[in-house]
């Protein structure tokens, strides 16, 4: 077994603290890999404060992780000793349902979660990326480019992933007018990839002190969201919104600005449920309100390539292991520009 060290939470109303554990050695189809940084995505908080009910104590979190191969399985040859991978929201799935079959792991009804999942080979739960090294099944881990800073790519794994597959799937392109709800750890990708993906990109926020820096991200238009008047000017003009937002709010002053066919993507998971929208607001002009899940494997690998090819990474502030407690507590007042990154040099040191 491989010893390793990370940061575990005990329960949910405790702070993280020091864990040595033990990984499986890699079998004939895993990777090993060695950390060097994981993203911290507000999924995790969600996760170790137990917020959606579902959490499996001890809970090592982190799936946004980069790291570089340190030993390979016997059967695996796409990957080599000492490449720059990634490792996101999976680590297994069934393979076999409909869903793996088109390369839509996330939707599998069997998946097992980089962390606070059942573990179908080791028993017990999966811990993630708040750790020294971590082995996974090579369909499970993806390339990076050497042209991305690694530490800026790595909430890539599941921020840009989240925000990607979306503008994908309703194939944003130029000619359409985008809108981004929240310019978070999810929002300024998505302002991003639908500039890089030529589309008129509008910023919706709450925060005026938001407008400079969601212009120098991409966006070509802010609205304050508050505002009504600036709102109206958008009425019916609007292809596709992606609202990025993990709180419960009034999803009728969005729908209300797209066009007829427009779709309003939910991608932030609130601990409450929204306010329940007007049907008439969707009826009269054959609107929709969807969702989206991350992204698969081939499909996270196409982002990544996107990422390379546009030079697109996240905005980052990185912190040493021992500051997440803190970092938590100011991801909770949104003092972060614009996702935190867990250096686990801090952990070895």
């Amino acid at each position: 077994m491989l010893k390793t060290q990370g940061y575990v939470a005990h329960n949910a109303d405790t702070p993280l603290v020091p864990f040595s554990f033990e990984r499986r050695e890699p079998l004939a189809n895993d990777v090993q890999i060695e950390i060097l940084y994981c993203g911290v995505c507000h999924s995790d908080i969600h996760q170790v404060r137990n917020e959606w009910g579902n959490a499996s104590f001890p809970m090592v979190p982190g799936h946004e992780i980069i790291g570089k191969v340190t030993a390979l399985g016997g059967a695996v040859t796409d990957f080599k000793i000492g490449e720059t991978v990634g490792v996101g929201c999976l680590v297994d799935s069934c393979r076999t349902c409909p869903d793996c079959q088109d390369h839509l792991e996330q939707f599998c009804n069997a998946p097992t979660f980089t962390y606070n999942s059942e573990d179908q080979i080791s028993g017990g739960n999966t811990y993630g990326g708040y750790s020294t090294q971590v082995v996974v099944d090579r369909h499970f881990v993806l390339h990076v480019s050497d042209k991305l800073d690694p530490a800026a790519a790595a909430p890539l794994l599941c921020a840009g992933i989240t925000t990607y597959s979306p503008l994908k799937h309703w194939k944003i392109g130029k000619g359409h007018k985008v809108g981004i709800v929240g310019l978070g750890g999810l929002g300024h990708m998505g302002v991003k990839f639908a500039r890089a993906m030529g589309a008129h990109v509008v910023l919706f926020t709450t925060s005026a002190n938001k407008v400079e820096d969601a212009k120098r991200i991409g966006a070509h238009e802010v609205v304050i969201s508050k505002d009504d008047e600036a709102m109206q000017q958008h009425r019916l003009s609007f292809d596709f919104i992606l609202n990025t937002v993990a709180a419960a709010h009034n999803l009728d002053s969005f729908t209300e600005l797209l066009k007829r066919d427009g779709t309003l993507c939910l991608v932030g998971v609130p601990d409450h449920p929204h306010p329940s929208p007007s049907v008439g607001n969707l009826i009269f002009k054959r609107r929709q309100i969807a969702g989206s899940l991350i992204g698969g494997i081939k499909e996270t690998q196409e982002m990544l390539d996107f990422c390379a090819e546009h030079n697109i990474v996240s905005d980052i502030e990185t912190i040493p292991m021992q500051q997440i407690n803190e970092a938590y507590e100011r991801m909770l007042k949104s003092d972060v520009k614009y996702r935190f990154v867990i250096d686990l040099a801090s952990l070895k040191n």
